[in-house]
C-alpha cells in the first residue's frame, strides 16, 4: 500500500477506486496540464461552462495580463454575466434540495445543525431581502465580523445575492483593526453577533464592533445575530436584531445579475507595511477557480462529508467552506470550536459521529495534536476518511508522516496544498487519486498554473533541480485583480520585484522529478499558524508603548506554529527589560492587532543593525533568530558593526 522508493508514497487503492475525477491518474493529470498550456482560454472556457450557472455564457477567456497590469486589472470571462449564488444554491435545488449543504458543529461536542440546500437558499434569500431593506445596494460594502456560525456564511451569500461586496473580518481582530478595515472599504453596514463561543469561553463580538465605531459616522446599521443571549449594549438608531429583521422576510429573492468581473469580496491581508491591504476578488473567475480546484484536488463524490477546519475570516474559509463546496453541491462542515476542546480527540470524535470523509486543516493543528499522543486518535473510528488535507503553511515531514500513518492508517492520501489569499484557491497541490506524494512537498502545479523559480540576485529563470523565488508567469481565473482603492499598491507589491510575473513572496525548492517544496516567506510577512501577519504591524504596535524607542520584528522557526515572532527592541532611557514589560508589550500587540498576534521572543538590544543610510539589515536579525548568528556574511556596510556582536551575544534561541 505504501511505496517509499525515493520517499514517494503511491496513491492508496482506496483513494483511486471508483474515482469520478476526470483526472483519475497521473497520465490524466499530464493530459490536462498540456491542454491548459496549449490553449488556456479554451481550457478555462470549457471548465467554466461546465461548472457554473451563467446567465450569459462567456466567449472571452483572458483579456490582458501581467504586461498590462499597470494600466488596470486584467480580466477573465469579461462578456459573461451571472450571480454566484445561482451556482451555489439555485442549481442544487432540483437534484440536491434535501441534501445537507452546511453541517455545523458548535463549540460543545454534539451541538449539531444540518441545513439543506433548500433551507439554505431560503435563509440566504431572507437575509438578502433584509440587507436591501436596511439600505444595502449593489456594489456597496458590508463588513462581516462573526464567529463560526452558519449565519456568517448566509450573510456572505446574501451579499452576493444582491450584488453587494462582502469583507469578512476574522473575529479575533481588535476594535482598532476592525475600524481600519471599515474605513478602508467604506462599509455602511456591519453584520456581527452578540458573542462568540470558543473552547467554552465567550468572545465579545458586538462589544468590539461598538468600540470600533466610537466616533465613526460611516456605518449606518449593525445587524446582530443572537448566538449566546448575553447582554450587549444597544443603539436603537443603529443596531438591528437578525431574528427580527431577517426573520420576517420572504424566502424568495431574485438574484442580482452582474458581469463576471463584478467584485465579489474584499479580504484584508497583511503586507510589508503597517496598513493591511484589501485584496479584491471578482465573481466569475474566482468561482470558476474554487469550483474546479475543490472538485479536482479532493476528488469529490456525491456522498462526501467535507470538513475544512479553517475560519471563514480567512481565504481558506471563503474558498473551501463556502463557495467551492456549495458550487459543487457538497456537504460542508463549519466548526465553531478548537481541535483540543474539550480534549485532543475532538477532530476524530467528529469524524466518527459525522462520517467525515475529507478533512482539511493546518499543519499547526496537526503538530499540536501529534504532541498529545496517538491515543486521542486511535480511540475513534476513522474508517470513513479517504483524503487528508493540509493548508496555510508548509508541513514538516515528521508531522506529514504522523498524519499519514496514525490518522489515516496508510489508507488515505494527503493533499498538501499551497496557495495564498491573493491566489483565490490552490495553485500547487496533489490531485487525490492521481499524484504520488512526498512528505512535505506540495508536489506539482495544477493545470493552468505556470510557476517558475527565479535566481534571487538576478531574476534569471532556473531550470531543473533548483531553489529560488517562486513566481507565476501566467494569470489564472481565480487571481485577485487589485487592491481595493489602491491599484498602484497591487502593482508594486506583486509585480515590481520581478516585472512581467506575479511574485508570490515565497521561496521554493524543486527536485529532479519536478516536485515543489515551499521553503517559506522571503519578505516581511510572518506566517504564524497559517495566519499571515506583517512585521510592520508588530513594530508599529510595539513602538506605541512608551518604553520602546525602536523595534524590528522577524520570523523564526517554531516547532508548533511553523513560524514564531521574534522582536528586537531598543528601550527608551530610563526603562529596563523585565518579564512585566514583555507581558505589557504583548498586551499592546493584542489590543492593536488582535488575539491572534503574540510576540514569542523579546530581545532587548542596544541598537539595531543599520546601514549608513539608516536601513535596518533584516537578514542579520533573521539569521540570529534562526540560530545562525555565525553565518552573517558581510557586515562592513553597517554604521556600527559592534551592535551585531551584542545582538549575537544576547540571542534567545
Amino acid at each position: 500500500m505504501k511505496e517509499q522508493m525515493q520517499d514517494t508514497w503511491a496513491v492508496p487503492e482506496r483513494v483511486r477506486e471508483g474515482s469520478p475525477n476526470p483526472i483519475a491518474d497521473f497520465d490524466g493529470f499530464l493530459r490536462a496540464r498540456h491542454a491548459a498550456e496549449v490553449d488556456p482560454d479554451g481550457f478555462w472556457l470549457g471548465q467554466t461552462h461546465r461548472l457554473l450557472s451563467w446567465r450569459t455564457a462567456p466567449t472571452v477567456g483572458l483579456d490582458g495580463g501581467y504586461h498590462t497590469v499597470k494600466d488596470g486589472p486584467f480580466s477573465w470571462f469579461a462578456d459573461g454575466t451571472l450571480n454566484v449564488t445561482e451556482s451555489c444554491l439555485d442549481a442544487n435545488l432540483e437534484s440536491r434540495g434535501d441534501k445537507t449543504a452546511i453541517l455545523w458543529e458548535g463549540d460543545e461536542p454534539g451541538d449539531v445543525r444540518r441545513i439543506s440546500y433548500r433551507e439554505l437558499h431560503g435563509e440566504v434569500c431572507k437575509a438578502a431581502n433584509a440587507l436591501r431593506e436596511l439600505g444595502v445596494q449593489k456594489g456597496e460594502r458590508v463588513i462581516i465580523y462573526m464567529g463560526m456560525v452558519p449565519e456568517a456564511a448566509i450573510a456572505m451569500l446574501a451579499c452576493a445575492r444582491i450584488g453587494a461586496i462582502h469583507s469578512v473580518v476574522f473575529g479575533g481582530f481588535s476594535a482598532e483593526a476592525l475600524r481600519d478595515r471599515v474605513r478602508d472599504c467604506g462599509a455602511e453596514l456591519i453584520v456581527t453577533q452578540d458573542e462568540g463561543l470558543r473552547a467554552g469561553r465567550t468572545v465579545g463580538l458586538k462589544s468590539t464592533v461598538d468600540a470600533a465605531l466610537e466616533g465613526e459616522q460611516g456605518v449606518r446599521r449593525v445587524l446582530v445575530y443572537r448566538r449566546t443571549g448575553g447582554e450587549v449594549a444597544w443603539n436603537p438608531d443603529r443596531d438591528v436584531w437578525w431574528h427580527e429583521s431577517v426573520g420576517k422576510q420572504s424566502p424568495e429573492c431574485p438574484a442580482e445579475i452582474v458581469e463576471a468581473e463584478h467584485p465579489l469580496f474584499i479580504l484584508y491581508t497583511s503586507g510589508s507595511t503597517g496598513r493591511p491591504k484589501g485584496v479584491l476578488h471578482t465573481s466569475g473567475g474566482y468561482l470558476t477557480w474554487v469550483t474546479y480546484t475543490f472538485r479536482t484536488v479532493f476528488d469529490l463524490r456525491d456522498d462526501d462529508v467535507f470538513a475544512c477546519m479553517a475560519d471563514i475570516g480567512w481565504i481558506t474559509g471563503h474558498s473551501y467552506i463556502v463557495y467551492g463546496p456549495l458550487a459543487n453541491g457538497a456537504t460542508s462542515l463549519m466548526f465553531e470550536s478548537t481541535p483540543v476542546y474539550p480534549d485532543a480527540g475532538r477532530y476524530w470524535d467528529m469524524v466518527q459521529r459525522l462520517g467525515i470523509t475529507i478533512i482539511y486543516t493546518a499543519p499547526t493543528a496537526i503538530r499540536a495534536l501529534a504532541a498529545q499522543g496517538d491515543d486521542f486518535v486511535q480511540k475513534y473510528d476513522r474508517s470513513s476518511l479517504r483524503i487528508l488535507g493540509t493548508v496555510g503553511e508548509p508541513i514538516n515531514p515528521d508531522a506529514w508522516k504522523w498524519y499519514y500513518d496514525v490518522v489515516g492508517e496508510g489508507r488515505c492520501t494527503i493533499v498538501d496544498t499551497w496557495w495564498q489569499t491573493e491566489t483565490g484557491g490552490m495553485l500547487i497541490s496533489p490531485i487525490a487519486p492521481a499524484t504520488p506524494v512526498r512528505p512535505g512537498s506540495a508536489t506539482f502545479a495544477l493545470p493552468g498554473v505556470a510557476p517558475a523559480l527565479l535566481e534571487p540576485e538576478t531574476g534569471r529563470v532556473l531550470h531543473g533541480p533548483a531553489e529560488g523565488h517562486l513566481v507565476m508567469t501566467r494569470p489564472w481565473p481565480g487571481q485577485a485583480r487589485t487592491v481595493y482603492g489602491d491599484h498602484e499598491r497591487y502593482v508594486s507589491t506583486y509585480f515590481s520585484t520581478w516585472p512581467g510575473v506575479y511574485f508570490t513572496g515565497d521561496g521554493c525548492r524543486r527536485d529532479a522529478e519536478g516536485y515543489h517544496w515551499i521553503t517559506g516567506r522571503i519578505d516581511d510577512v510572518i506566517n504564524v499558524s497559517g495566519h499571515r501577519m506583517g512585521t510592520a504591524e508588530f513594530e508599529a504596535a510595539l513602538i506605541a508603548h512608551d518604553a520602546v524607542a525602536e523595534a524590528a520584528v522577524v520570523g523564526y522557526p517554531h516547532d508548533l506554529k511553523g513560524q514564531g515572532v521574534y522582536a528586537y527592541l531598543v528601550l527608551q532611557p530610563g526603562h529596563e527589560a523585565s518579564a512585566g514589560l514583555e507581558k505589557a508589550l504583548n498586551g499592546v500587540v493584542r489590543e492593536i492587532i488582535g488575539a491572534v498576534a503574540k510576540v514569542d521572543i523579546f530581545q532587548f538590544v542596544p541598537g539595531l543593525p543599520k546601514t549608513r543610510s539608516g536601513k535596518v539589515m533584516r537578514r542579520i536579525l533573521r539569521k540570529v533568530a534562526e540560530g545562525r548568528g555565525d553565518q552573517l556574511g558581510d557586515t562592513s556596510t553597517l554604521a556600527d558593526p559592534s551592535v551585531v556582536d551584542a545582538i549575537r551575544e544576547g540571542a534567545r534561541v
